[in-house]
């Protein structure tokens, strides 16, 4: 099952991505592609195995945890605000995911030369 919830991540970042660019032309079908990406890529994150390193490292595993969550609500406020509040949340999101994506390599190469 989680084979099959990793690969499902790629085509989410690709949904979720289509629907942050269709929103600029199309705002009544983008929201759909966006909440749908941001979900798939949600439940590949939430179904990872959790190492259980250092403290960093958990740290590091629930700000990831956290970014998906920002995703799927960026989604819910693309679709349910008329501003532009979405944005605010989805930055706050990808800068998590960003953070959490080298450094979380970082600490298990800490934690496997230990």
């Amino acid at each position: 099952m989680n084979k099959i919830l990793a690969k499902l991540f790629v085509p989410g970042a690709v949904l979720l991505l289509t629907g942050a660019v269709v929103y600029l032309f199309n705002k009544s079908v983008a929201p759909y592609l966006f909440i749908t990406g941001a979900t798939l890529v949600a439940l590949a994150q939430f179904n990872m195995p959790a190492n259980k390193g250092s403290l960093a490292l958990r740290r590091l595993r629930r700000q990831q945890l956290l970014g998906a969550c920002l995703l799927v609500l960026s989604g819910v406020f693309m679709a349910f605000t008329h501003g532009n509040e979405w944005i605010v949340c989805l930055s706050i999101a990808a800068v998590l995911e960003l953070y959490t994506a080298f450094r979380i390599p970082q600490e298990e190469e800490k934690l496997n030369h230990t």
